[in-house]
């Protein structure tokens, strides 16, 4: 990594976590939490658990995080995580995957998959559950959920009730749909920075990327195996680079027949997740604590 890049990650992330600790501050409900390492093959993985008050009879919640792959932690999204305990009433697990540069694809589909697989292998421990789960993420997070549902092995899927993917990743920008080009400047993700942060998670692979096999794990919309994912919550954002591709995504499973319930956002901007309270932010817990009471 050169200086520049360096540089850069470091300014990010620091704005980063500046930007959603000062949206968030005094806002978030008291939700309690710990601490927990998870051993994997690739050396220990934090997890944070957050704690739901009703979580006996419904499945366990697996977070993983926005932020491109590059951006992001346990305490960026910790607001967002205790949002959904309190209005779920379920415990959720947060995932501290590793993050590039320092770690290039596929370090974060590494992390996701084998902290999924510890968590279906641990259920009983982790606090009351009706001993499945739901994976959830945002952006480059709901990529990483999509793409753990469709490595697990089939004694693993069994647990696996459904998952939540808020305006995911699901294919390369080399797509050149029409929202990276009508999007692409004036909100929260540029087109730019969305490039930026595939090129950095694929190490600077080019143009090679979008049709290498190896990177299908960050391309679930041209995955033939999308018929066996789980149930799905989709939420997409009209005001996003991301937006054609999230909605081919919804297109591709109902053309599967995959459970879904899709969520257009007309008046929302991609990464409203981490921003703070809002009415599109209560509309989007709304709608996650409705279909969960549907999900088990």
């Amino acid at each position: 990594m050169n200086l520049y890049q360096n540089l850069k990650v470091l300014l990010l992330r620091k704005s980063f976590r500046f930007l959603a600790a000062r949206a968030n501050r005094g806002k978030t409900p008291e939700v309690a939490h710990r601490d927990l390492q998870v051993e994997t093959g690739s050396g220990p993985l934090d997890i944070r658990i957050f704690d739901g008050k009703e979580s006996g009879d419904r499945p366990l919640m697996v977070y993983f995080h926005g932020g491109g792959w590059v951006l992001g932690d346990l305490d960026t999204h910790q607001p967002f995580c205790e949002f959904l305990t309190q209005h779920s009433g379920g415990t959720v697990i947060a995932v501290n995957y590793r993050l590039a540069p320092e770690f290039p694809f596929p370090a974060a589909h590494d992390d996701c998959l084998a902290a999924t697989r510890w968590v279906a292998g641990n259920i009983a421990g982790l606090g009351p559950s009706n001993g499945r789960m739901i994976l959830i993420g945002d952006s480059a997070g709901g990529n990483l959920a999509i793409a753990t549902c469709l490595e697990l092995e089939p004694g693993v899927r069994e647990r696996v009730a459904g998952q939540i993917v808020i305006y995911p990743v699901t294919d390369h920008y080399e797509s050149n749909t029409p929202s990276y080009r009508e999007k692409a400047r004036g909100y929260t993700l540029s087109a730019s920075m969305m490039r930026w942060f595939l090129d950095t998670y694929l190490a600077d692979s080019g143009p090679c990327a979008a049709a290498n096999a190896q990177f299908l794990r960050v391309k679930p919309l041209v995955s033939n195996q999308v018929a066996m994912l789980p149930p799905t919550l989709l939420v997409t954002a009209e005001n996003d680079p991301l937006r054609d591709e999230g909605l081919a995504f919804a297109g591709r499973l109902e053309r599967a027949g995959v459970s879904l319930k899709h969520r257009h956002l007309e008046n929302a901007a991609h990464g409203f997740v981490s921003a703070g309270p809002s009415e599109v932010f209560e509309d989007l817990m709304n709608e996650i604590s409705s279909w969960l009471a549907t999900t088990t």
